[in-house]
């Protein structure tokens, strides 16, 4: 007997995964979730036609790019190809020469040059901004929890302050000493003069 509801569940459920589809063909959607998959996975990765880079790498690379442009040593060599580039292209046989006098090459890869280093140094500025975002933000927390660490020490310290004016400091002890011995003396002396005095 219950073999028989076990299979007969077991057939409802089958009955009703027909329906499902069969409503989701009608509706045309059974594609759609077909294609979705399970919620708890992540999607794969779509194809792209265009490259894919890993934009830290990149990062670094411009970095060191504008880092180099931004030195004499650039400007040395940049100089030095300049001139030779000009000294060859004047005073070289004819048959040799590559770009004539307007220098017309040499412009053109002086701007591509520059057309690229001007946004390699803007990305590079960029990421320097990100750090130093990065490092305001922690300098600021780190002085927040300095103010508050010297703000707890001055409660603490302003407590013992009123703590240890309600302690006996050794001043105060030798005083009250000093006043009981003198009392004492006192008291010593007033019967030996009492005494003095009956005779």
């Amino acid at each position: 007997m219950a073999g028989q509801t076990e299979e007969s569940a077991a057939e409802r459920a089958r009955e009703r995964e027909r329906a499902e589809r069969a409503k989701n063909a009608a509706s045309g959607s059974s594609a759609l979730s077909r294609s979705r998959g399970r919620l708890d996975l992540p999607r794969a990765p779509r194809r792209t036609l265009l490259p894919e880079y890993d934009p830290e790498a990149f990062g670094r690379v411009s970095e060191r790019i504008a880092r180099f442009l931004g030195t004499g040593r650039f400007i040395v060599w940049m100089t030095m190809v300049i001139i030779l580039w000009v000294l060859w292209n004047v005073f070289a046989p004819a048959t040799l020469r590559f770009d004539e006098y307007p220098f017309i090459f040499l412009t053109l890869a002086l701007s591509l040059q520059a057309s690229y280093a001007a946004p390699l140094i803007l990305l590079a500025q960029n990421r320097q901004d990100d750090r130093d975002r990065v490092n305001l933000e922690q300098d600021r927390k780190q002085n927040e929890r300095s103010i508050a660490d010297t703000e707890y020490l001055t409660r603490e310290i302003a407590a013992l302050r009123m703590g240890l004016g309600e302690v006996a400091t050794r001043d105060w002890i030798r005083s009250e000493f000093q006043d009981l011995i003198k009392e004492m003396d006192e008291r010593r002396l007033l019967p030996a003069e009492r005494d003095e005095g009956d005779r």
